[in-house]
């Protein structure tokens, strides 16, 4: 028998520790997961609340970058924003041009700073890293990768509070300042803000009917079923599950179904002769046909365009007529990019927002 490593005690137990203090994962639709998706080829991301979740027909796609995680700043949220968007912008949300960052553009930030020893701070946003438990006194450097950092000149290092790891200083702020090739002139240098809470996720689109949604059971996961809306894959969207009274045993459950193409009455009709349960129908733009074939562009321009800090795409909304992407910053460079994708049809997460 090989001694146990120490390191590695500590990393079991710092593991289990971990584990432990984490809150549980809300109930899983089983027969959704398990009987429309498995024809499916991707794996597809269950977004699930205690009103709602949602099961979205692409994948969500995140670039590796090979590197050590930077510590979050402190309360940092990474709850991603439901899409519900319909037309050239959500409601409430900025567009493609909006969001334009051009060399002389004033610019703000908001996260992690990293200086090393002899060469400019940084900026590095938060995106999705793998998490590493290290044992006191093991951790490595934070270090951020070239296509997100961003250089910082006018930075006034003395005004941050610093952790030292291995002699490298991470701390966190917001700063204003001017874009000039991934590098901002600091302007003004102020804490950290919070970010704001996430929106409440959306309700059931349709109305409940008299004296509200009835507990009643459904036949969605059937072959029959199955066979007939992914017969439909280019006219609808969906299904989408909610559950509007919480996931109690005998709370009711809706599945929403978005029609993107034809008459919306005339589906009703046909899809109701062979469906049972709780149904909610409602006009979208995208069917699962357009959704896929634009995730699968996000997907190409990010693997073609790995230079550009384009971490995430693919991730689809409750009534999918938008595809996230998440970026350092929304450039010339990366417009032109996703140009023959269709921006309408992007909700663009960027790290460094313009000052207009």
């Amino acid at each position: 028998m090989n001694p146990t490593d120490k390191v590695d005690d500590l990393l079991a137990k710092a593991g289990a520790q971990w584990r432990a203090g984490q809150p549980s994962a809300p109930e899983p639709d089983l027969d959704r997961i398990t009987g429309a998706q498995k024809r499916r080829r991707w794996l597809v991301p269950t977004l699930a609340a205690a009103s709602v979740a949602a099961i979205a027909a692409a994948a969500l796609i995140v670039l590796p970058d090979g590197q050590q995680p930077v510590v979050a700043p402190p309360n940092a949220k990474t709850n991603p924003t439901p899409m519900i968007a319909e037309g050239t912008a959500p409601a409430g949300k900025p567009t493609a041009d909006d969001l334009l960052v051009r060399n002389g553009d004033r610019v703000e930030v908001n996260g992690a700073i990293i200086a090393v020893p002899g060469q400019q701070p940084v900026y590095c946003p938060s995106r999705p890293t793998t998490m590493i438990g290290y044992a006191p006194g093991k951790e490595p450097a934070p270090k951020c990768p070239a296509d997100v950092a961003v250089k910082l000149t006018g930075l006034d290092l003395e005004r941050l509070s610093l952790k030292t790891i291995k002699g490298v200083g991470s701390g966190s702020a917001h700063l204003v300042g001017v874009w000039t090739d991934q590098t901002i002139k600091v302007e003004q240098q102020s804490p950290y803000r919070t970010p704001a809470e996430a929106p409440p996720l959306p309700t059931v689109p349709c109305a409940a009917p008299p004296g509200g949604w009835p507990s009643r059971p459904s036949n969605i996961s059937t072959k029959r079923v199955q066979d007939f809306l992914d017969a439909k894959a280019d006219q609808i969207y969906g299904p989408i599950t909610y559950y509007p009274n919480g996931h109690s045993r005998k709370a009711p459950v809706v599945f929403s179904i978005g029609v993107a193409k034809g008459d919306l009455e005339a589906f009703r009709k046909t899809f109701e002769a062979i469906y049972d349960g709780n149904l909610c129908l409602h006009k979208v733009q995208l069917s699962r046909t357009d959704n896929e074939r634009i995730s699968n562009a996000v997907a190409t321009v990010m693997q073609k365009n790995q230079n550009l800090g384009i971490w995430a795409g693919g991730g689809q909304g409750f009534d999918g007529d938008r595809i996230g992407v998440s970026m350092l910053a929304f450039t010339e460079q990366v417009k032109a990019a996703f140009a023959p994708v269709g921006l309408d049809h992007l909700d663009l997460e960027v790290a460094v927002k313009p000052l207009r």
